[in-house]
């Protein structure tokens, strides 16, 4: 079985969902608001082609769908709930493809990773079938995982970075407005998040942010190594996203790199980190962002120690430091349990 390329595996613990539901911009934002996601991929899976470009999928001759690879942890979302999700994203009464969308690259599909999933997509599309929620048969294809190809970087979160276009191609496919006609308030149902964390405005991020941190979490940058705040900080805590406040690691799982940066074995709010792929500077890493205030964070590697054999080294720039004493009265009273009990070990 192969994973998408150039990109560490999962993180221990976590599960790999492949579907295809048409324009993998609309299948990216169903799942990225939901608590237990990691990240979520837009690529290409079920043909045979490897390393397609988004031209050749779009002319139809690669065998290729649109697709979206989520990673997810199973003790807070599991896969039944993964596929409930995607069956209220799309329609899957239609094999020619999705909404405005046509052809064979666009057509809906689960890709199963292993006997487990199949059983679980097996049982979920024959309970939408005796649902009598469609007068329509469900024509999603369950099919065995192969391969996932990551599409170009344009197409990543595409509906953050042109929400615009995003919102008048969703209306416009007629995506939407089935939708809400199919599902309703059902869809709200979906958004299970809970305290809201947003990205301010430009305007106000240049009045709040110095120009390290505007450099940094807006323009990609790097701070320099060994001089920067929080390399060497060994103080009990968490660290939040300097832009939003959204949580994202703890000072339990930091760990002492040698490289003169923060690094974290593993997130404290998994599904507040998103990972993409970046190809800058001659070479492929993968990037890590914040989720809600899209900050770029740092880059995740593989050479960590254990459990988890990741390090997410990130810049001090992009983060602020919330001491446990003081979690409560600054909104974050749900990790203080964890370091109480660490302090009565």
């Amino acid at each position: 079985m192969t994973l998408s390329s150039d990109r560490p595996a999962p993180a221990e613990g976590t599960e790999v969902a492949t579907l295809a539901g048409g324009c993998f911009w609309c299948m990216e934002p169903p799942y990225e608001s939901q608590p237990g996601v990691y990240s979520v991929i837009s690529g290409y899976s079920g043909g045979p082609e490897v390393n397609p470009s988004y031209d050749k999928v779009a002319s139809g001759l690669t065998g290729h769908t649109e697709a979206i690879q989520v990673t997810f942890d199973p003790d807070q979302i599991d896969y039944a709930e993964v596929l409930d999700i995607f069956w209220r994203s799309m329609d899957p009464t239609d094999a020619g493809g999705q909404f405005a969308d046509r052809g064979s690259q666009y057509r809906p599909s689960i890709f199963v990773h292993g006997a487990k999933q199949r059983e679980i997509a097996m049982k979920s599309k024959q309970a939408l079938m005796d649902s009598g929620k469609f007068d329509k048969p469900i024509v999603v294809e369950i099919v065995d995982f192969d391969a996932f190809y990551p599409a170009e970087d344009y197409h990543q979160d595409y509906y953050r970075k042109n929400p615009d276009h995003y919102k008048s191609y969703r209306r416009g496919s007629g995506r939407e407005g089935f939708l809400q006609d199919t599902w309703g308030d059902e869809l709200k149902k979906m958004q299970k998040t809970g305290k809201s964390y947003e990205k301010p405005s430009d305007a106000e991020l240049r009045k709040r942010l110095d120009d390290l941190q505007y450099q940094v979490t807006q323009e990609e940058g790097t701070e320099p190594p060994f001089n920067n705040e929080y390399w060497d900080n060994k103080r009990p805590g968490i660290y939040v996203d300097v832009v939003s406040g959204e949580p994202l690691f703890s000072s339990h799982d930091k760990f002492e790199s040698g490289t003169g940066w923060p690094s974290f074995v593993r997130p404290l709010v998994r599904e507040n980190i998103v990972t993409k792929e970046d190809r800058g500077l001659m070479m492929t890493r993968v990037e890590a962002r914040s989720k809600h205030g899209d900050s770029h964070l740092g880059h995740v590697f593989s050479d960590g120690p254990k459990p988890t054999g990741l390090r997410y080294c990130m810049n001090s720039a992009a983060l602020r430091f919330v001491p446990a004493d003081d979690l409560q009265k600054e909104g974050y009273g749900e990790f203080v349990k964890e370091f109480v009990k660490q302090a009565g070990k």
